[in-house]
């Protein structure tokens, strides 16, 4: 991470002024735009490993994530991308790991119960059915 003061790539400001009114103007020169640095995905990382840590995926994110940091203040942007990239689908995976089978057992529990309920209703009139104790004795 570049922390020098002042920055050189920005330009410098150059005060010119105006042949018609005499008033001094500022301008920027910008030099050309640079590319986005590479994301190492940090913070999602620490909360997969904190919070949806199963089969040690939120580690191996997390793992990734930090050496994803060092490439980049090394000034490796290609490795820096490929082990974000690997960090983003480890956290993708923990993610889906960790949630994914709570909510099927939830839908399984939630139609399992609605189906009981169905079969339920379908035999009450089989177990509300009352026989005539006086028709059978007569």
């Amino acid at each position: 991470m570049d922390t020098a003061y002042p920055r050189e790539d920005l330009g410098a400001l150059k005060p010119q002024t105006a042949a018609s009114d005499g008033a001094a103007h500022t301008e920027l020169t910008m030099g050309p735009p640079r590319a986005p640095l590479p994301r190492d995905h940090m913070i999602w990382s620490v909360f997969s490993a904190l919070y949806l840590n199963q089969c040690c995926l939120g580690f191996l994110a997390l793992a990734h994530s930090i050496k994803a940091r060092d490439q980049k203040v090394a000034g490796d942007l290609e490795a820096a991308q490929r082990l974000g990239s690997r960090a983003k689908c480890y956290n993708i995976l923990a993610a889906m790991w960790t949630l994914v089978p709570p909510l099927l057992l939830l839908a399984l529990v939630v139609t399992g119960s609605l189906h009981l309920s169905r079969l339920a209703k379908g035999s009450s009139a089989f177990f509300s059915t009352k026989f005539d104790d006086d028709a059978d004795y007569n």
